[in-house]
């Protein structure tokens, strides 16, 4: 298979080949990996073809570019040389006929002059390009891709590739939450749950849950690859919204999405209400830890001390639904007004604090239930507790561990970071 080079953005390390890799699945792509370093942004891979190289990086986020590889070598000379090792002879390449082309240099953790560059440029004269050099709208791109040492001394490696197609880092600026309608405090940035769909293997025809749907970051990214989303959260405040269009589903219609949200719910995944069954391509969530958003579920505090049953006229709240609209009211019976689940409105259930760990179990447990075969669930979670205590990577019989990336959290506590889980039902 022919030989491609990728330039990756210098962010989210530990994330970058597992996006590559659940995107080469999601367009059946078979993958090689040739070469690469967490501390460079280049990539050689071999795929089939120009066609799926561009395919695989159309949707990235953390890739930039991908390059067809006409030549390497840990200097210029030995680029040079590789080069023209690679050429077509005696028969001409088409690019090398095509009727416009410009060049480009990127040297990382480098930088050269414009006159250093048109010398390097120049370099490749022998490359034989028949046609005109056009800065805008080139029919063929090529850049020499520089890796210099953190203190750009030392030059590690050097390409040549010609541009085959460009990544999604436009969707990073288009779903920036500082533009977003409805937002929160825990709202995911739009890098990180763009990345997590794409780990998710979102797609068309596909349904996602969020179970900790919160203003809805993750539905959003998933529906900008043209995936139908859900979610639900315990705290009715975030699915309702704040009024007059700032709620989950205006953040749809803000990008034109409202299509593909089918509909927000309260509900605890602890006790949901969600039936089991195969029929979830993809869970993801982000669920609550921490400060800002403590762990609750449904449930008294302190069961044996609690002080008695919640009463609204007299009658116990969350009990039986009232009778139908056409019996005849029963004179011994309040006239409450119920919702359509039979409590009273305006009641609150109460909450209790529940221990993370035994929630990452029902999240596991939840998605082994209602996955289809191979269907992911991807979780961020934290690395360690707030006793700084290493939380193990939780499993499931029924699921089995496919990627593990960190993020730093900050830079006070670098110990804690959270690792995005992909998961693959089996």
């Amino acid at each position: 298979m022919p030989e491609y080079l990728v330039r990756l953005v210098q962010v989210h390390e530990t994330f970058r080949l597992p996006e590559l890799r659940a995107l080469a699945t999601l367009h059946d792509i078979p993958l090689e990996v040739l070469s690469y370093q967490t501390d460079s942004p280049f990539l050689v891979v071999r795929l089939p073809s120009d066609a799926s190289a561009a395919a695989l990086l159309s949707r990235s986020i953390l890739g930039r570019a991908i390059y067809a590889l006409l030549g390497a070598g840990p200097t210029h000379p030995a680029l040079h040389a590789d080069v023209r090792a690679r050429l077509p002879t005696p028969a001409r390449a088409p690019w090398q006929d095509s009727d416009s082309f410009r060049f480009d240099v990127d040297a990382f953790q480098n930088t050269h002059s414009a006159v250093r560059q048109l010398a390097l440029i120049e370099t490749f004269r022998y490359l034989g390009l028949s046609g005109t050099i056009r800065m805008k709208g080139a029919a063929e791109e090529f850049c020499v891709c520089e890796d210099w040492t953190l203190d750009a001394q030392t030059l590690r490696h050097v390409y040549l590739g010609r541009k085959l197609g460009e990544g999604d880092r436009r969707a990073v600026g288009r779903y920036d939450l500082k533009k977003r309608g409805y937002i929160s405090t825990t709202s995911m940035p739009a890098e990180l749950a763009l990345l997590t769909a794409n780990l998710a293997l979102a797609a068309p025809e596909k349904l996602v849950y969020d179970p900790f749907l919160g203003t809805g970051s993750f539905p959003v990214a998933c529906a900008h690859h043209g995936a139908f989303a859900l979610g639900s959260d315990i705290d009715g405040r975030c699915v309702r919204g704040k009024g007059d269009g700032h709620d989950v589903a205006g953040n749809f219609r803000q990008y034109g999405l409202e299509g593909t949200w089918l509909d927000g719910f309260v509900a605890d995944l602890t006790n949901s209400p969600v039936r089991a069954g195969r029929w979830l391509d993809a869970v993801v969530c982000d669920p609550p830890y921490g400060v800002r958003e403590g762990l609750k579920v449904l449930g008294a505090r302190s069961p044996s001390g609690r002080r008695g049953d919640v009463l609204v006229d007299g009658v116990q709240a969350y009990k039986s639904l009232p009778p139908p609209l056409s019996s005849p009211p029963l004179p011994y019976l309040p006239r409450l007004t119920r919702g359509r689940d039979g409590r009273a409105k305006g009641f609150i259930p109460p909450k209790r604090p529940f221990p993370f760990t035994a929630l990452l179990a029902h999240i596991l447990a939840f998605a082994a239930a209602r996955l289809v075969d191979r269907g992911r669930l991807c979780l961020w979670m934290p690395t360690a507790n707030d006793a700084l205590e290493e939380l193990p990577v939780p499993t499931h019989p029924a699921l089995e561990v496919v990627e593990v990336g960190v993020q730093p959290f900050n830079k006070c506590a670098s110990s804690l970071s959270s690792p995005a889980l992909r998961y693959s039902s089996v």
